[in-house]
């Protein structure tokens, strides 16, 4: 009985074994006729068709034989066709197939055509077990819309993903694609970069990146590595770049750079919103913007712009104990620079292209000489900051992009293709499913039928070998004049845009040779916590307004500036640049100027309706204050370097010069009244004019402390040091000259009697007036 059992048992191995040798045997289906060839012993059939795990397999001719391991091979000759049961059809010349392995090796105008997907090659090395491909020595994947072609490429059927190597082009029909590593998914036509990648756009525009994805259908990409976008002069910029190629819209986040040649402009910050439409860039996580200005008009593209560091590249030490002091930015250094550079920060900048004729520039008429004395009736110095604020909520509504965003998305890609074998082996896994249960095997006739429909089905299948083959061609000599990147290209065009800024020639465009329909001008907004810092002048605000055309900074909302060791205030300031340099400087209403000596307790101040301020090399030259010009000035004993006097005057106007940051003429013109006091019987009321407001703390010290400061809400108390007189807050009453009781009669009187006009008075003949003050009360 056990016997008995042992042979069955032993019969069924044998029944199974034979069983699945035979379902690895190609089984013929028909065939015209055939012919034994003596030599070989094989069996020529001539227009055969086979049939292996559900594909069939014709040509022209062919046969079928095995080796001494019984393996058997098909070798096929002349109009090959493969088909295979999910719809895939491979066409080519000649074709040498392993039953064991189903591995199919084709040759001479191979074409695989696959629902919409077509590839073309001239030797493809192709497993049907599960469906993967593979071309060496060059070839093309084309569907509806896109065209591939590279040096080698492997196809799996099942995931419809195609990785591709070397030379690898890609054409759409609004981009096409330069890289040396790169996956492409036909089915999602989304495309996946392992390396030094182009995409250039038909306008021009091109994106660069060694890490990302592209959905050549939205136009949608993302991209993570090295990333730099450009368009006609504009570069952009970041650790991550989103970007919409059909509306035109990128987002860059972390380390954002965007310069403009062609306006000159540079914004850095930690995140961008980039506008194709309107050529508007939105800043915000710490922006910056840099001017380059020029100290002396005669030195030409000698140095370049000072970049800031990158965020992570600023030290400790170079945020604070290596900030200049506050007296050093008072003194301008004796060999100051060529090149000085502009730096703005703000909570959002926003710069966009606008139409020139819709541009209106500010036009003051201001004469370096003063010019005629106003009557000071009410002016409009300008559109208030709101009339052109834009709302930034807008600027941030930036279409969502469907491919994925998230950072870790490309995570877990290697950087570069991994080889055939192991890509290979990796989407076997993957690709290969469950066996399908038992079904009755088809009839010779009905797998006939289904041949003929798959291969009837395929559009493309009476296309010549002549025409595969000068598309061939032409593919080759298209990746042979591509240019591919290797990675260098980033650097050196940001340092060539920095350079184009750095080495710009003198203004030489004028405002009328511009007023066309077709001209445009940029134009840069700055909102919240504006604060400017240039080595010799600094300033902050609410808001600030720049326009290229006319370069007018326009300051608004508690406005300040530090320049030449003064500090200046006003309702609103306007500053311009021409010719690469600070050429005019325009404070309205309630303008004030500070600035100290000695120390921090005694305040020389000027204050007027409107004071007008003139550069020259970059530094303050001259300024005018007009409308109920008044001034306090203490004098110093220079010798003692003591505090003697202080002297009080109104007038209409207030002239002032300034050399190497003092200054040296000091002139009231036009109803001048003027006193002087001692400095022990100076009124505490007298002390500050009305308006005063001192804010040393809020002033950038630094590039770096430009970033790291927060300017205080308004409606704080004023800062005052502590040993001052003066109370926050309090207002200052003016005081006639009548009434001044603290002074001497005599004294009081003899400055009343002062001419009306002054000539020029040097700031080193202050002791001298306090000596004329004594003699003067000495005369009874």
């Amino acid at each position: 009985m056990k016997k008995s059992l042992l042979f069955i048992y032993l019969s069924m191995l044998v029944y199974a074994s034979l069983y699945a040798q035979q379902r690895d045997e190609l089984r013929l289906i028909s065939s015209s006729h055939s012919r034994l060839n003596a030599s070989t012993g094989n069996m020529m059939n001539y227009r055969p068709v086979y049939e292996h795990h559900g594909s069939t397999l014709s040509a022209d001719s062919g046969y079928v034989y095995s080796d001494d391991e019984e393996k058997q091979y098909f070798d096929a000759f002349g109009k090959v066709i493969i088909t295979q049961p999910n719809g895939t059809v491979i066409f080519a010349d000649k074709l040498h197939y392993v039953a064991e392995t189903q591995l199919a090796t084709l040759t001479n105008n191979v074409r695989m055509v696959d629902g919409n997907s077509t590839l073309t090659t001239n030797h493809l090395t192709y497993n049907m077990k599960n469906g993967v491909g593979t071309y060496r020595d060059g070839g093309r994947i084309l569907n509806t819309t896109d065209t591939i072609t590279s040096r080698n490429a492997t196809y799996f059927d099942n995931t419809k993903d195609a990785y591709f190597r070397y030379d690898v082009v890609v054409r759409t029909p609004d981009v096409n694609i330069y890289t040396d590593t790169m996956r492409y998914n036909s089915a999602t036509k989304v495309t996946y970069f392992y390396g030094p990648t182009n995409i250039k756009g038909n306008e021009g525009e091109n994106l660069y990146t060694e890490r990302g994805e592209y959905n050549t259908e939205t136009e949608q990409a993302w991209f993570d590595r090295n990333n730099l976008y450009t368009s006609g002069s504009r570069f952009l910029r970041g650790d991550s770049l989103f970007y919409n190629g059909q509306t035109g819209n990128g987002r860059a986040i972390d380390n954002v750079v965007f310069i403009d040649t062609a306006d000159q402009f540079f914004a850095y910050g930690g995140m961008g919103l980039y506008h194709r439409v309107d050529e508007s860039i939105t800043m915000t996580r710490n922006p910056l913007v840099m001017t380059v200005t020029r100290n002396d008009s005669t030195s030409r593209d000698t140095t370049t712009a000072n970049l800031p560091p990158p965020r992570d590249h600023v030290s400790a030490d170079s945020l604070t104990g290596n900030s200049p002091s506050l007296d050093s930015l008072e003194r301008p250094s004796a060999n100051r620079p060529a090149v000085d550079t502009i730096y703005m920060t703000a909570d959002t900048l926003f710069s966009q292209v606008i139409p020139l004729k819709d541009y209106i520039p500010k036009v003051f008429e201001l004469d370096r000489e003063g010019g005629a004395l106003d009557e000071y009736e009410d002016e409009d110095y300008g559109e208030p900051f709101d009339d052109m604020a834009m709302p930034v909520d807008s600027l941030l509504d930036l279409p969502q992009d469907s491919v994925s965003s998230e950072p870790d998305s490309l995570a877990n890609t290697p950087s570069a293709l991994p080889d055939s074998a192991k890509a290979q082996a990796d989407t076997r896994v993957s690709a290969i499913s469950p066996p399908p249960a038992e079904i009755s095997p088809p009839t010779d006739s009905a797998l006939l039928k289904t041949h003929l429909k798959r291969v009837q089905a395929v559009p493309l299948q009476t296309q010549s070998h002549d025409a595969l083959a000068r598309n061939l061609a032409a593919d080759s000599v298209l990746r042979a004049q591509s240019v591919i990147p290797t990675g260098s290209e980033v650097d050196s065009l940001m340092a060539g845009a920095v350079a184009a800024i750095s080495h710009r020639p003198a203004d030489t465009i004028t405002m009328d040779s511009l007023a066309s329909d077709t001209a445009r001008t940029r134009i840069v907004k700055a909102y919240y916590n504006v604060r400017l810092f240039k080595s010799d002048l600094q300033a902050v605000a609410d808001s600030v307004y720049y326009g290229y055309p006319d370069s007018m900074m326009r300051f608004f909302g508690r406005p300040m500036i530090w320049a030449q060791g003064s500090q200046m205030t006003a309702d609103t300031i306007y500053m311009q640049i021409r010719k690469e340099q600070l050429d005019n400087l325009l404070l309205v209403n309630h303008a004030f100027m500070v600035n100290t000596q000695l120390d921090s307790s005694k305040y020389n101040q000027i204050k007027g309706r409107r004071i007008t301020g003139f550069f020259k090399d970059n530094a303050l030259e001259r300024m005018f204050i007009d409308g109920n010009a008044e001034s306090i000035y203490y004098i110093v004993d220079e010798k003692r370097k003591i505090y003697t006097d202080m002297y009080h005057s109104r007038s209409s106007r207030i002239k002032i010069l300034v050399d190497s940051n003092q200054i040296t003429h000091f002139i009231p013109i036009r109803s001048i009244d003027g006193k002087v006091y001692p400095l022990n019987l100076v009124p505490q009321e007298e002390e500050v004019l009305e308006g005063f407001v001192w804010k040393p703390g809020d002033r950038p010290t630094s590039k770096e402390d430009l970033l790291m400061r927060r300017r205080p809400p308004a409606g704080g108390d004023t800062e005052l040091p502590a040993d001052t007189t003066e109370t926050p807050g309090q207002p200052i009453q003016e005081v006639e000259p009548d009434s001044l009781e603290s002074v001497d009669k005599t004294s009081a009187k003899h400055w009343q009697q002062a001419p009306r006009h002054l000539t020029f008075v040097r700031a080193t003949s202050w002791a001298a007036i306090g000596r004329a003050r004594r003699r003067y009360a000495s005369v009874q």
